[in-house]
């Protein structure tokens, strides 16, 4: 049978894109003053987040991605029409690897075709200006080899018209596009640690008998260019750019003969980023996405909690704009962290997102465990995260009278907070309540090792009950008490204690037996079972299957690309507790986590079309480049 229910969780950044394609129309002449002409003209009309574009024709009819549907989806803009089009979707593709497909827009039936040879992995493709042709980045047949900065792929390119006869043109590189259909450009890291973009010519004839190791770089060290986009004759490449001084990414265009840059976006918005630039089929247009701004058409409040499409059937999934979400025991709150960085406590939200309070503030908290018998306490982790094991980090119970919640002119519930652990006792985080909610599991650095415990929940271990579950070298962390009672999961390299990237799932019995590794079923699984990266793990409410994120479908989409995600190959999975019947719930470049299984029955569906109420946070474009480009910089 099977899961159903409500499950909510976070993504890394994402309710804060706010993304829409823009264009400015280009001068013929570069070193001309900036007009008027150079205004940013809004391509997309501000509904959910859009982005990756392309023009079909000198008109600015777009094709662009957009998440308005719950998932990303392929829409079409054609001039003179207000309306968006969606295009075909792709089943299959939607919760697998990364495989590339075409659609006739000019038919009127938009057939869809898999060019991707299943088995094969591929990235970006590029159209050649005949058509005729199409590069990929590709992994081809190789395994993902646990890389998120630079993916380590190849330029691989095929005919249209036959795409099981592929060609690698260059090795190392990523984000390929044409120019006419002889030479290509990409980027890739250069020795000298800069990204740069470089070029690979093809014979006319395109008779290729193996790769070819003629590529050289174009653009120079000490400027980070890359997603290049190549002009219809070849004499200039749009590229985003991030330079020293300078804390946004931006737009520029690099003249090919004078190998001179060209500020574009800097000189129109130069405090947002700006992604993944393209060139109309004559150039006289050049298109990007960025944040729509806060004076811009559109939505510009983040709501409290956003449907997101699930592959199955009976379970429904909602994004919710915080972190390590929890549901009370009547299933009407949702307890949260909004941002542990900032040390911004504990919030509730309504199941249906129509109103947030705050009850724990100005401190540092993370990861929060609704008691299941009391809808008024909540317990979470007070102290800074990532962490040593001997930093000291507390757990803490939070209390407060619901008949605050009946106040909707309120903002903050007075709360008590009551430390539960020794202020000597290290690193104490992620507690999870037991059912009959006498009982904490959490994760301790007291022995000198991050191991777990359990306490007594209401008065911690000030009155000596505390007691090791879990003992050794290993990181043993994320716990949490099966709704049954009958065991406790969480995640842990105790298979590898010396590799701390690498964790799985275990679980045990509370009286310390029965410890066990589960061990994933499942076409992604079974080969990935040395490259783990499994946390925040949980229950059903039957408890019957666990929830987790994991890195088990590799990379969706090139990180470089998009903003910063500290792990951009974080997926929602579930799986039976003996780890059968694995599936995959999301796909996409982001890094989703923190998931909690609604234990309650329906939303009401009606209840989180929010957007005109203005229920939820001011859009305000907060997101980052990737760290690993910036840090020397």
């Amino acid at each position: 049978m099977d899961p159903t229910g409500i499950i909510v969780f976070t993504t890394v950044g994402r309710s804060h894109y706010g993304f829409d394609v823009f264009s400015v129309k280009l001068p013929s002449n570069l070193n001309q003053t900036i007009t008027e002409d150079w205004t940013n003209h809004q391509l997309t009309d501000g509904v959910s987040i859009n982005f990756n574009g392309q023009f079909v024709d000198e008109d600015e009819t777009l094709v662009y991605i957009s998440e308005r549907t719950g998932s990303a989806r392929i829409y079409l803009n054609r001039a003179g029409i207000s309306k968006s089009e969606q295009l075909p979707s792709v089943s299959e593709s939607l919760f697998l690897w990364s495989a590339v497909y075409s659609t006739n827009l000019d038919d009127g039936k938009s057939k869809t075709v898999r060019l991707t040879p299943y088995g094969a992995v591929d990235y970006s493709p590029a159209v050649s200006q005949s058509g005729k042709f199409i590069a990929v980045a590709s992994y081809e047949f190789r395994p993902w080899k646990g890389e998120f900065q630079e993916l380590e792929t190849d330029i691989v390119v095929f005919r249209d018209s036959d795409p099981t006869r592929r060609t690698v043109v260059c090795k190392n590189g990523g984000w390929p596009t044409w120019s006419g259909d002889s030479t290509i450009f990409f980027h890739r890291k250069a020795d000298d640690g800069w990204w740069s973009i470089f070029r690979v010519d093809i014979p006319e004839n395109f008779e290729i008998s193996g790769e070819s190791e003629v590529c050289r770089r174009i653009t120079p060290p000490g400027v980070h260019a890359f997603t290049p986009a190549a002009s219809h004759d070849g004499k200039r490449i749009a590229v985003a750019t991030r330079r020293r001084g300078i804390n946004f990414r931006h737009v520029e265009i690099f003249d090919l003969e004078s190998e001179s840059f060209y500020k574009v976006t800097e000189c129109l918005n130069p405090n947002f980023h700006h992604y993944n630039p393209f060139f109309s089929p004559e150039s006289g247009f050049l298109g990007y996405h960025r944040f729509r701004g806060e004076s811009a058409q559109g939505e510009l409040t983040i709501p409290n909690i956003d449907p997101v499409i699930s592959p199955v059937k009976e379970l429904r999934m909602f994004r919710l704009n915080g972190n390590f979400p929890s549901v009370s025991a009547d299933g009407n709150l949702i307890a949260f962290n909004p941002d542990f960085h900032l040390g911004l406590g504990v919030k509730i939200v309504r199941s249906d997102g129509s109103k947030s309070w705050t009850v724990m503030k100005d401190r540092m908290a993370f990861g929060v465990s609704w008691s299941p018998t009391e809808n008024n306490v909540i317990y979470s982790s007070v102290g800074p995260i990532f962490q040593s094991a001997k930093t000291a980090v507390q757990i803490a119970r939070i209390s407060f009278d619901p008949k605050h919640l009946d106040d909707d002119d309120r903002e903050e519930i007075p709360a008590e907070v009551k430390i539960l652990t020794r202020e000597d006792s290290g690193n104490n985080a992620f507690p999870s309540c037991s059912p009959d909610g006498k009982h904490l599991v959490f994760r301790s650095g007291r022995s000198g090792h991050k191991n777990l415990y359990i306490v007594d929940a209401v008065n911690g271990e000030f009155n000596g009950e505390i007691r090791q579950l879990t003992e050794g070298p290993s990181i043993d962390t994320m716990p949490t008490w099966s709704p049954d009672g009958k065991l406790i999961a969480f995640s842990s390299n105790r298979h590898n204690p010396d590799d701390v990237a690498i964790f799985s799932i275990y679980v045990i019995s509370p009286d310390g037996t029965n410890l066990r590794r589960v061990h994933l079923a499942g076409p992604e699984g079974s080969e990935q079972v040395d490259k783990e990266r499994i946390n925040h793990v949980c229950f059903s409410p039957d408890s019957k299957w666990l929830l987790f994120t994991a890195n088990l479908g590799g990379v969706s989409a090139e990180p470089v690309s998009i903003p910063n995600q500290f792990q951009p190959y974080g997926d929602l999975y579930i799986a039976r507790v003996d780890g059968s019947e694995l599936k995959r719930l999301t796909w996409n470049g982001y890094e989703n986590g923190t998931p909690a299984w609604h234990s309650a029955g329906d939303l009401d569906m009606g209840c989180l079309s929010l957007k005109t109420n203005n229920v939820g946070q001011k859009l305000r474009g907060q997101f980052e480049e990737p760290l690993w480009i910036t840090c020397d910089l």
